[in-house]
This record gives structure tokens, C-alpha cells and sequence, in this order.
């Protein structure tokens, strides 16, 4: 049977790896919060990959910290040890069993990071300015040491995503994590070579690209390396699309597979500016997007909304909240069986959609995130 979605189901080949994909689906990095206190995974979140193991072309994990001060949430999966990386085969495993392509997300959350995850409660960033959020904890100033230390440890976690058998890594420099903390100037007061003017806020971020495409260019086997990041901020002094297509354009010129742009809509003009609603992926893939493939995401969830995007100058679509309802929505895509997706969240299917407690719990109660169906009985 010949599906009518022919965009979503055409395959595409990443630049600087070659890694091909059979369709332009992404399964977008979500955080579980299902591992271990140790860093390990959990059988539940390893069956939760394995039924979204043909959700997309190409599968990217919740984020994985690189460095112990940089746990960001409670059961986090780690990445910071060799001890982890039988558990991270574990994913690698169960991700690819189906033929699809797994990527390790690698993560530090700077100021963001909760203080009880933290060994000694004290949350690091570029400067000691708190996040603009209730209850922000001042995080201390890394020093010059720990930012090197920092920016082996995604190179070291990069080893050991191809050690698990992972067929690339995506950074992290989306959400106000750590990387976006430097590029940003509310978060990056520092006067060193680490802060100051806008080329100055762009060298950790770069520092953890050069340290990354470092270790993969060691892996046997064809290996990507995407980047992540959010276009604006609505801080003042905050990050301006002005500023990320400085970046962008900086970023093209590494040896970088993909920018995956972190938008909650992905037809959103800016955040900072009414007036201007062009979608924010699609200014950044006019920019660089001959050279460098970028990601949409944001409240995409029907095959005719995929296939919009697809239409225009973005190659690949990330899904989230979508493929958390419906594992098999690439399969019903396929099978031209496209009422048979679902939409909504019914409290009945947790066992049936293999989602972990933790994160189920927390889909349930944050309202208005998923349509969730409440027909209990």
C-alpha cells in the first residue's frame, strides 16, 4: 500500500557522517525521569524506548549528564563514568533493535540544576546571576578549571556514547541549560575569555562542539553530532535572534550533522518582539540551512502538519508529546492509517504506551500539556 506522505517518508542522508535514515521523523529528547539514583537506566525506561523504537528515523534520548554538577533532574541517566556504559547500551540496544538510528543527548544544567541533586547543593554557571524564576538558587561562578574539566567531560561522554553503540550525540545548548547560560549575557557577566561580547559568550559553547566532534571523528563507525538550541530568551539583557544567527553561522562552519531548533510552536514568531512572526527555524535554516540541516519541532502532531513543514526548508521534524501518545504513529503513516492515531492521552493506557511512573505521573498532572482522556472506570 502506497502511503500519501510521500515528504515524511523519503529518506535523507546526514552531511558530515553519511548516516542515512529511511524518513524524516525525529523522536525528540524528552526527560523521563526514570533512572537511577546512580545514573543507570531502569528496565521501565528501557521498555519505553523499545516501543518507540519505530517512532522515527531518528531517536533521540532524554538528556544525559555529562558531569556530576551537572545533573539537572531527579532519575537522570548519567554519562559521566565508565561504568555507565552498560547502561547506556542498554538504550543504544533497544533503540536500534528495529534498524533506526539512536542518539545520546548530552547535557549539563548550569544554574538550572536543583540543589538536592547536587553532590554539595551548590549549582555552577558562567556567572553568579540566578535564573529569573521563583526560588532560584544564586549558582557560584565556575571557575577557569571547572570549565575545562567541563568541556573534557562532554568529549569523555562522547567516547562513551560510541562505546554503547550509539550512532551520534546531540549537545544540549537549548532550554537555559549550561551552554545557552554562556551565550547568553543575562546569565554570562564573566570579563574573561569566557564572557563579554557576543563572539566571547560563543567560545564555551564552541569549546564543547570542537571537544565533542573531537571524540566522535575516533569512532570505527559513522557517527553524527547535532546541536540543540533555543532561539531567544525573554530576559533583558537575554539572547536576540540577532544573536543566534551570529551563532548559527558559526556553527556551520564545524562539522556539525544538524541544529535542532527548541521551540514550543513551531509556527511561532519571536518571543521577544510581536511584530516579527516568522517562524524561528525557518529564519535559522535560511541562514544556514544549505550547509547545515535544521530540526523543527513544536505542536507538530498531525501527518498534514509534518508534511507542511517538509515543504519548505526544513528537512526533518522532531515530535515529542505526539509520539508519548502514539508510539506507532510513523507505522500508521505508512499503512495510510492515519485515523487510527491517537490524540490524546487516556488515563487507561499507561501499560499499553510503556511509559514509566515518573514521567506518567507527570504527564497527568501538567495541565494542559497533553489532551489528556479521563474515562476511568
Amino acid at each position: 500500500m502506497k502511503s500519501n506522505y510521500n515528504k515524511i517518508l523519503s529518506p535523507f542522508t546526514f552531511p558530515v557522517s553519511g548516516i542515512n535514515i529511511t524518513n524524516r521523523i525525529v523522536l525528540a529528547p524528552m526527560t523521563t525521569f526514570s533512572g537511577n539514583d546512580d545514573g543507570t537506566t531502569t528496565d521501565a525506561e528501557v521498555a519505553y524506548y523499545r516501543e518507540r523504537n519505530q517512532s522515527a528515523g531518528l531517536l533521540i534520548t532524554a538528556c544525559a549528564y555529562v558531569i556530576k554538577h551537572g545533573k539537572g533532574f531527579h532519575g537522570q541517566i548519567g554519562a559521566d563514568s565508565n561504568e555507565l556504559i552498560p547502561s547506556l547500551k542498554r538504550i543504544a540496544d533497544a533503540l536500534k533493535a528495529n534498524g533506526n538510528k539512536a542518539v545520546l543527548q548530552l547535557y549539563h544544567g548550569g544554574r538550572m540544576s536543583p540543589p538536592e541533586e547536587l553532590v554539595d547543593g551548590q549549582s555552577l554557571s558562567a556567572s553568579a546571576v540566578a535564573a529569573v524564576r521563583e526560588g532560584a538558587q544564586v549558582p557560584r561562578e565556575m571557575t577557569a578549571t571547572e570549565i575545562e574539566e567541563t568541556i573534557v567531560a562532554f568529549g569523555e561522554a562522547t567516547r562513551r556514547a560510541i562505546e554503547a553503540g550509539f550512532d551520534g550525540v546531540e549537545i544540549h545548548g537549548a532550554n537555559t541549560y549550561l551552554l545557552q547560560q554562556f551565550f547568553s549575557p543575562h546569565s554570562n557577566r564573566r570579563t574573561d575569555k569566557w564572557g563579554g561580547d557576543l563572539m566571547k559568550r560563543m567560545t564555551f559553547p564552541l569549546a564543547v562542539v570542537d571537544a565533542v566532534i573531537e571524540s566522535a571523528a575516533l569512532s570505527s563507525n559513522p557517527f553524527l553530532v547535532g546541536y540543540r538550541l533555543s532561539p531567544e530568551e525573554l530576559e533583558n539583557p537575554g539572547i536576540t535572534m540577532e544573536d543566534t544567527l551570529h551563532l548559527v553561522e558559526t556553527l556551520s562552519l564545524k562539522q556539525l550533522d544538524y541544529l535542532h531548533i527548541s521551540v514550543m510552536d513551531f509556527w511561532e514568531g519571536s518571543m521577544r518582539d510581536k511584530n516579527d512572526t516568522a517562524p524561528r527555524a525557518q529564519l535559522i535554516a535560511t541562514k544556514v540551512g544549505h550547509s547545515l540541516p535544521v530540526i523543527g519541532v513544536g505542536s507538530l502532531h498531525t501527518p498534514e502538519e509534518v508534511e507542511r513543514v517538509l515543504t519548505g526548508n526544513i528537512p526533518l521534524v522532531a515530535m515529542a508529546r505526539e509520539l508519548l501518545m502514539e508510539p506507532h504513529w510513523l507505522t500508521k503513516v505508512k499503512n495510510n492509517a492515519v485515523d487510527q492515531i491517537r490524540t490524546e492521552l487516556d488515563v487507561n493506557t499507561q501499560d499499553l504506551l510503556k511509559i514509566p511512573t515518573p514521567l506518567w505521573s507527570a504527564l497527568i498532572s501538567r495541565t494542559g500539556w497533553l489532551p489528556v482522556k479521563n474515562n476511568q472506570h
